[in-house]
């Protein structure tokens, strides 16, 4: 983060622009994962009591999130899901990479983010040629997620207890199309192979969204309660989060 608040992220070379050659800078100013680390290395950082309930509340306009302390809070990042089950979908799927995972235990709640930043929602994703369902990336992480927090009927020998299951999108801009479509119940379970057999699902809404700038805004908000340290990383992150928002990737005809 301050390597590129510095300006010494460096740019890439043509030859790496059109792909001739791997560039081999550390820092690339378009990558998610950048991002990704960034941000939620810092938001570790913070106490989630100021931050956590705003970002949940925000994302999926609602009041829903109080503030307490998040027993067992985990925040981990790039963590492979186990595969979505074989009979109830027509292709054969690898493992789900999810960007962010946050867990707690009061009440148990799991909390997957995709993140993005240069690049679009993929409308297909590996191993998923789409046959007869939708391929994006935000429905394969609603649909794992869903299975993996127990709302569906699972053939296991112990049954998994329920987990309360939200899904955010959190990208430079709110207001993408297929948020908006998934909230909807029904179509949400049209979109879902093997969607009837969810016979009930978490308390709606949750599927929401957040901007970097709502983001950020959701911080200085709240730094009145942070200490010292963590008042001077948050300003630092939102310094970040707007660079991002400026230079981004399309944006100004660059």
């Amino acid at each position: 983060m301050l390597t590129e608040l510095g300006g010494k992220g460096g740019c890439l070379c043509q030859p790496a622009l059109s792909g001739e050659m791997r560039c081999p800078l550390i820092v690339r100013p378009n990558s998610e994962d950048v991002v990704t680390g960034n941000l939620f290395g810092v938001l570790k950082s913070l106490n989630p009591r100021w931050w956590l309930p705003d970002l949940l509340n925000r994302g999926l306009g609602t009041d829903r999130f109080r503030r307490q302390i998040f027993r067992r809070l985990r925040i981990e990042l790039w963590q492979k899901q186990p595969r979505f089950p074989q009979e109830l979908i027509e292709w054969r799927e690898g493992n789900t990479e999810v960007d962010v995972i946050i867990r707690w235990e009061n009440p148990a709640t799991t909390v997957f983010i995709e993140m993005k930043y240069g690049s679009p929602v993929s409308a297909t994703t590996v191993n998923n040629n789409g046959q007869n369902w939708p391929s994006d990336q935000l429905i394969r992480n609603a649909r794992v997620g869903l299975h993996e927090c127990g709302w569906y009927p699972r053939r296991d020998l112990f049954d998994v207890p329920r987990r309360d299951f939200i899904l955010l999108l959190v990208s430079p801009t709110s207001g993408h199309p297929l948020v908006r479509q998934y909230r909807d119940i029904e179509q949400l379970r049209s979109a879902i192979p093997g969607g009837e057999q969810l016979v009930d699902l978490p308390k709606s809404p949750f599927i929401g969204e957040l901007s970097y700038s709502e983001i950020a805004e959701i911080l200085q908000q709240q730094s009145t309660w942070f200490n010292r340290t963590e008042r001077l990383l948050a300003e630092e992150l939102c310094r970040y989060l707007t660079h991002k928002l400026e230079t981004r990737p399309g944006k100004n005809g660059r």
